[in-house]
């Protein structure tokens, strides 16, 4: 995947071991309420990233994250298509997200990720909730570690503006979206 469009300042530290994140045993999901009644779930099957992690010093952390915004899936192919379209992300103009942490905070098991996310060429600052859930060895002899982490934003401030008045009042999509990550990194070694 192309990094090349991630905006990371020049990193301040190099301590903490690296790792790289396993999107086939991680999810990045989202929730937004749908006709104010009920709550939509999705996700983004496509994504890379890297996590720097310093448990005794956990303000040298730092996470990178590349989101491939045309691998929305809702579950719905008409929504999904929607979603891509210009009324939402607009894949094809931009078809990455990135996020990139600018402090991290907290002790070696929960943390606060302020990180800035920019979808549609626009970024906003961002802050995650973050829990080191632990390592292991996984069956072919690479320590993981894991990660699980929630937040939310107003899809407005990223541009995501579309929405359609309803006739009992109130409108189609809510306004704050609420994020749920489960993050598996495999370390990566010299």
């Amino acid at each position: 995947m192309d990094t090349s469009t991630l905006q990371r300042p020049p990193a301040a530290t190099t301590s903490g071991s690296m790792w790289t994140i396993d999107p086939n045993h991680s999810v990045l999901e989202f929730a937004v309420k749908h006709m104010i009644v009920t709550t939509v779930k999705g996700r983004f099957e496509e994504f890379s990233g890297t996590i720097r992690f310093d448990p005794d010093q956990v303000e040298h952390s730092s996470v990178d994250v590349i989101i491939q915004t045309d691998s929305i899936n809702t579950g719905v192919g008409a929504r999904d298509t929607h979603l891509r379209s210009t009324d939402f992300f607009n894949t094809a103009r931009y078809p990455v997200a990135t996020f990139y942490s600018t402090s991290v905070e907290g002790n070696g098991n929960r943390f606060t990720i302020n990180g800035e996310l920019t979808i549609g060429g626009i970024a906003r600052s961002v802050t995650l909730k973050a829990e080191f859930q632990g390592r292991g060895v996984n069956p072919s002899g690479m320590e993981v570690a894991g990660f699980e982490a929630t937040g939310k934003l107003n899809r407005k401030d990223v541009g995501l503006n579309w929405n359609q008045a309803l006739e009992s009042g109130g409108v189609l999509v809510g306004d704050e979206i609420r994020l749920a990550l489960t993050i598996q990194a495999s370390r990566i070694t010299s």
